[in-house]
């Protein structure tokens, strides 16, 4: 059997993706969304109850559809992102990833030997198809995708080294943290961290690599895409319901709570 290919990968031809975060940790759910056409879908790890059995049943319950499945981890752990990637996570978001040499950490993470400390499943691992790819060891880096969260102040001023790190692919932009830790909560259109996202755009592409972030209020995520980001999370899974359900209710009680559909991230 040949190493599976990433879709999410070859995806990133030029032309803007978009995607949408899958925050309720259930199978069933992410299932749900990878049927409505978003071209990707983060799995989130960091800040939604999402433990390594849920990230993988919702690999296998996104598998055959064309929604390409991101997982992101909850931190750096090396222990971690090598569960990660033995559960067959080929694309893989690291946040807060402020300097190269955290950066450099994470590739060596994610490597075999020589280039690398990546622990060798083999036979146990979804990632070898149970050892049914056999030359996994020398090309799994090949399918890999890996993902540098940038979303400090500390970050942006590294985001050149960071973009160029050998075996960094892509950055992706964390608006919210980014707006709240430069001092403006809530407001990441504010003019100076609209500076600091298309400097971090400007030296990603320098560097030759992919650019993501998330825009969930569309005249945002449109600005993005003239601007030349590759992949663009428009949509939070939980947000949307919350969102539909207000609307619904509202329809039926004049003092029901309104939906927010315009609030940033």
């Amino acid at each position: 059997m040949e190493l599976p290919v990433n879709p999410f990968k070859a995806s990133l031809n030029g032309t803007t993706r978009y995607g949408c975060w899958a925050g309720f940790g259930t199978a069933y759910a992410a299932e749900i969304l990878a049927t409505t056409g978003f071209d990707w879908l983060l799995i989130d790890g960091e800040h939604a109850p999402n433990p390594v059995p849920s990230i993988l049943a919702q690999l296998q319950a996104v598998a055959a559809y064309s929604s390409a499945p991101v997982v992101r981890a909850v931190n750096h752990d090396p222990a971690l992102i090598k569960q990660l990637l033995d559960i067959g996570t080929q694309t893989l978001m690291i946040p807060m990833v402020d300097t190269a040499e955290q950066a450099e950490a994470l590739v060596r993470a994610t490597r075999f030997p020589p280039h690398g400390f990546r622990g060798v499943g083999g036979g146990l691992t979804r990632a070898t198809r149970w050892d049914a790819v056999p030359d996994y060891i020398q090309t799994a880096h090949q399918e890999l995708t890996l993902i540098a969260q940038v979303e400090s102040r500390q970050a942006i001023d590294n985001v050149e080294a960071i973009a160029a790190t050998d075996g960094i692919d892509a950055v992706f932009v964390g608006p919210a943290d980014l707006s709240t830790g430069v001092g403006h909560v809530g407001n990441p259109g504010h003019e100076d961290v609209q500076a600091m996202i298309r400097h971090a755009l400007k030296a990603t592409k320098d560097a030759g690599k992919a650019a993501g972030i998330l825009a969930p209020a569309e005249e945002d995520a449109k600005r993005y895409a003239e601007w030349g980001f590759d992949f663009i999370a428009v949509g939070i899974d939980i947000s949307l319901l919350r969102q539909a359900a207000m609307q619904t209710i509202a329809r039926y009680k004049a003092d029901a709570p309104q939906a927010n559909s315009s609030r940033t991230y």
